[in-house]
C-alpha cells in the first residue's frame, strides 16, 4: 500500500513519519516534491540550493514514483507538504495512493513555523491547498481520503494511531510509538534547520499547552486559515479514549 500523507508545516508530520518508519515493514519518503516546489517557485527557503541539489526537480517524475514502491517492505509511507502542490505539479496519481491529511490548529501552526520563517503568508503553511487536495482525493480515490488532527495524537498517541491504521487497513503495531532520538537516514536534507526537536524525541509527547496568542501579522494569517481547518476538522477521525 502507497500512503500520501499530506500536512503544512509544523504539524507533527515529522514525528509521524518516525512512527511508521518504526513499524518495520514501513519504507517512506521525506517531503519528495520540496525540490521541483523551489525549483518552479523561487522561494528563498533555508538551504534552497542543497535542497534543490538532493532532489528531484521534476515534478512528474516524482509524482510517477509515488505511485510505486521499489523497496521489499509492503507499506510505502509518503510524508507530503499540502503547500507543495503549486499549479503545474500533477495531481492525477492521487486516485493510485490512500490519501491521508494530518491537521493542526492554525495558531500552533503559525507559532511555530514563523520562528523559522518569518515571511509566513497563508500560501505558505498549506490550509488552502489541504482543503483542495482533499476534493481531489475524494473525486478521484476508491476509498474517502481520511483525516486526523495532531492535537487527537497528542491526546492519546495509542489510540490514535490504532484509529488511524484500523481506518488505513492495516495492523496495528505499538512499535509505533518509539523511535530512537537522532537524525535518521532517510531525513530531507533539510533536517539540520527544522528537525532539531523531533531529533531529541524517542516518542510523541502527550499533551498540548494552551492555544498561542500570536502578533500581528501572524494573528491575521491564521484566521484566515481557520475555515478551511474548521472544514477538514469535522471530517477528522474520532478518538475512542
Amino acid at each position: 500500500m502507497n500512503i500520501a500523507m499530506w500536512s503544512g508545516p509544523r504539524n507533527l508530520s515529522t514525528a509521524l513519519m518516525y512512527a511508521f518508519a518504526a513499524r518495520g515493514d514501513c519504507a517512506v519518503w521525506d517531503e519528495p516534491f520540496y525540490a521541483a516546489y523551489l525549483a518552479c517557485t523561487g522561494l528563498d527557503h533555508p538551504m534552497r540550493d542543497a535542497i534543490i541539489a538532493a532532489g528531484e526537480t521534476d515534478a512528474e517524475v516524482v509524482a510517477r514514483d509515488c505511485t510505486r514502491n521499489t523497496s521489499d517492505k509492503p507499506l510505502f509511507y509518503q510524508k507530503h507538504m499540502c503547500q507543495h502542490m503549486v499549479p503545474g505539479v500533477p495531481r492525477d496519481w492521487l486516485g493510485a495512493v490512500r490519501n491521508v491529511f494530518l491537521i493542526r490548529h492554525p495558531a500552533r501552526v503559525l507559532a511555530s513555523f514563523a520562528s523559522k520563517y518569518e515571511a509566513a503568508r497563508l500560501d505558505d503553511i498549506g490550509f488552502v491547498q489541504q482543503d483542495a487536495l482533499y476534493d481531489a482525493a475524494a473525486e478521484m480515490g476508491r476509498e474517502a481520503p481520511i483525516v486526523i488532527d495532531s492535537s487527537d495524537i497528542l491526546a492519546d498517541p495509542d489510540a490514535s494511531l490504532r484509529a488511524l491504521c484500523g481506518a488505513l487497513g492495516i495492523e496495528y503495531s505499538k512499535s509505533m510509538l518509539r523511535w530512537p532520538a537522532g537524525a535518521k537516514p532517510y531525513d530531507g536534507v533539510w533536517a539540520p534547520v527544522w528537525y532539531g526537536q523531533v531529533h531529541r524525541s524517542t516518542g510523541f509527547q502527550r499533551g498540548e499547552a494552551a492555544l498561542p496568542v500570536l502578533a500581528p501579522p501572524y494573528d491575521a494569517v491564521a484566521e484566515a486559515a481557520m475555515p478551511y481547518y474548521t472544514r477538514m476538522k469535522a471530517r477528522a477521525l474520532k478518538i475512542a479514549g
